[in-house]
């Protein structure tokens, strides 16, 4: 017998074939492949409008076509703008007063919904109805309680022979009505991205404060706020970009007013594209209020990701 082994039977060579390496060839070009149909995504309805209203804000348009070019002008004009001023430091206060509104409700709500309590998936249910329902929908509704004619307000005031309130026809008041719109919309998604939040956070922590004889309250100080900070960033991030935007329900509400009590940068824009024709100022006011939400959901996601870590 042979001292050494018998080897391996070798197998037949197949011509044409071959032997593909991880992460080489197709494989590494997959991702990309997957990756493709969101980028020409994002590239048609974000980086081309983007550009093509760049180039629409430094030309002077009348009766829809181009008549010069005129460079940085529209947007030197922008900035001493009264109109445009005032309405970007509405929009930023209706940002702030709102998604805090919405934050501080739908982590109350979150935190009742965690106990056991009878009929919760159904409170739950309940709770995120506003949330579905279409914004100009929304607009409408609250018009309707709003109004100081046939209004459900207006109604319930002179059963109790008081005066109906003029909510659309005060300043303040109109901005508070509208305020009061957006929690009502939008307080159901901040709920539901906190109540996800609270769901993921590790018992231990809390297994060990009930140990200690810790309160609900230092519990939720030291233990609960802290963990919970960065799915409350990422929610007041998400809904303050989407907030800078907001524009049906303020269009169906008040259009604006009363004055310029409720114009946010969006309805101003749209008043200076559509009704007064001025498409290259409406185009430089809109790409510098792109420009700083494009910068403010980089220095959100930049935190965010810091908070991560």
């Amino acid at each position: 017998m042979s001292a050494h082994p018998p080897l391996a039977p070798s197998r037949p060579h197949r011509p044409g074939r071959r032997r593909v390496l991880p992460g080489s060839g197709l494989d590494a070009a997959l991702p990309y492949l997957l990756l493709a149909p969101t980028i020409l995504l994002v590239l048609a309805v974000l980086v081309y409008p983007l550009l093509r209203g760049a180039q629409t804000s430094t030309g002077f348009y009348r009766f829809g076509r181009r008549l010069r070019d005129v460079g940085w002008d529209n947007y030197t004009q922008a900035l001493h703008d009264p109109a445009f001023v005032g309405s970007i430091v509405t929009t930023l206060e209706f940002v702030a007063v709102a998604v805090a509104i919405e934050t501080v409700l739908g982590l109350a709500l979150a935190l009742l919904c965690m106990r056991e309590v009878r009929f919760v998936r159904a409170i739950r249910g309940t709770l995120i109805l506003p949330m579905i329902v279409t914004p100009v929908v929304v607009g409408i509704i609250f018009r309707l309680i709003y109004a100081s004619d046939v209004g459900l307000l207006a109604t319930i005031a002179r059963t109790l022979g008081m005066s109906p309130p003029e909510i659309l026809g005060q300043p303040h008041a109109a901005f508070a009505g509208l305020v009061l719109l957006d929690v009502w919309e939008w307080t159901p998604l901040m709920f539901l991205i906190l109540l996800a939040g609270l769901q993921s956070l590790p018992l231990e922590p809390f297994e060990a404060a009930r140990v200690d004889g810790a309160g609900a309250w230092r519990t939720f100080v030291d233990h609960t706020l802290p963990m919970l900070r960065p799915t409350i960033l990422v929610a007041v991030s998400l809904r303050s970009i989407d907030a800078l935007t907001t524009f049906d329900q303020v269009y169906v509400l008040t259009h604006g007013g009363p004055g310029n009590a409720t114009q946010l940068i969006s309805i101003y824009g749209y008043q200076t594209f559509f009704q007064f024709q001025q498409f290259g100022y409406a185009a430089a006011m809109l790409i510098m209020v792109a420009l700083v939400v494009i910068a403010a959901a980089g220095a959100a996601l930049a935190t965010m990701r810091r908070g991560v870590r």
